[in-house]
């Protein structure tokens, strides 16, 4: 399987946007939140990807097609990065890609990590153990807020 994970550029914005209504109608289980009138769930945040020096957007792609996307956030000084969404449509669930996606990130930005889930998700709690446990060897804390 040929993974590529690419910075979005301002011209993939509208594919990012497009695959954060994907995530969010995913997320929509586990959430307060409700899609708008337009019938979009909507993204405040998004345009600051492309206009924040601490923010980086990356698209997903397996065999040259989508399979999700990446938003993340430098939040602290030193080196604190958060995780701020992943996504990975269902075709290409349960194969390892997250894993793949969420190490390389890791990679990328060297420091302490935030990875936070919904307290009702426990798909992507189990996930995200998972892939952190073998990312340190089992060297991280979890904590609830």
């Amino acid at each position: 399987m040929k993974v590529e994970i690419n910075i979005a550029t301002r011209e993939e914005k509208f594919i990012v946007r497009n695959l954060l209504e994907l995530c969010q109608h995913d997320c929509s289980e586990f959430t307060a939140k409700s899609i708008g009138d337009h019938g979009l769930f909507d993204y405040p945040y998004l345009d600051h990807y492309w206009t924040d020096e601490n923010r980086f957007p990356f698209l997903i792609r397996v065999e040259h097609k989508l399979a999700g996307f990446v938003l993340v956030q430098k939040i602290e000084e030193p080196a604190t990065y958060s995780m701020i969404e992943f996504f990975i449509l269902r075709k290409y669930r349960q194969q390892g890609l997250g894993q793949v996606v969420a190490h390389h990130i890791f990679d990328m930005f060297p420091g302490h990590w935030r990875v936070r889930q919904d307290v009702e998700n426990e798909a992507a709690q189990a996930f995200w153990r998972k892939v952190v446990t073998r990312y340190t060897n089992n060297l991280y804390r979890e904590s609830r807020d």
